[in-house]
């Protein structure tokens, strides 16, 4: 996904919510048993994770680091 086009608000949210869906997924997996639940979280966790990184790759970007 581009994050270019979005605003350094929009972009600090979207970080904010990332994180926040990230440690939902981690306290799910916790509470959760089963090799398909842990699939689940695995993949959501790592969708998750890869967004995060591309939006600080964005949000450093922008700062110039």
């Amino acid at each position: 996904m581009d994050y270019s086009s979005m605003s350094a608000s929009e972009l600090a949210d979207r970080i904010a919510m990332v994180r926040d869906n990230i440690r939902q997924i981690t306290e799910r997996a916790a509470a959760e048993a089963g090799a398909a639940d842990e699939e689940r979280n695995a993949s959501l966790l790592e969708r998750q994770t890869d967004e995060l990184d591309a939006l600080l790759a964005e949000q450093d970007r922008r700062s110039g680091k």
